[in-house]
């Protein structure tokens, strides 16, 4: 019973580690978040979702609007290129294969605000 005990705490606090881990948000990208939180609820509403592209993370933002880049970060906030948006849907063209090499490693953030007033 003990042993039985010892292991559920240890699942426990190995899923809250990685959980943690999940949302360890680079302070550039908070910055990013807090700025689209000052103003009014984008449409379609803003999200940012974190992927691993050429083994590095990453974070695609979504646009305010229409045909507009979706911009990918990395870790520092350095605009790597657009793989989606535009006026084609396409990007900019300086990353054409990342939506077949990135792993998506989940959403970081996703306004829930509500555009009615």
């Amino acid at each position: 019973m003990r042993f039985f005990i010892v292991l559920v705490v240890l699942l426990i606090a190995l899923n809250l580690k990685i959980s943690l881990a999940q949302f360890n948000i680079p302070q550039c990208i908070q910055k990013k978040i807090d700025s689209i939180l000052a103003e009014p609820v984008w449409n379609p509403p803003a999200t940012i979702r974190k992927y691993s592209y050429n083994n590095k993370p990453t974070y695609l933002l979504s646009s305010n609007c229409c045909d507009q880049f979706n911009d990918l970060y990395d870790k520092s906030c350095n605009r790597i290129c657009a793989p989606s948006g535009g006026f084609t849907g396409q990007g900019d063209g300086q990353c054409r294969d990342f939506y077949q090499t990135a792993k998506f490693l989940g959403d970081v953030w996703v306004d829930k605000r509500s555009r009615e007033k």
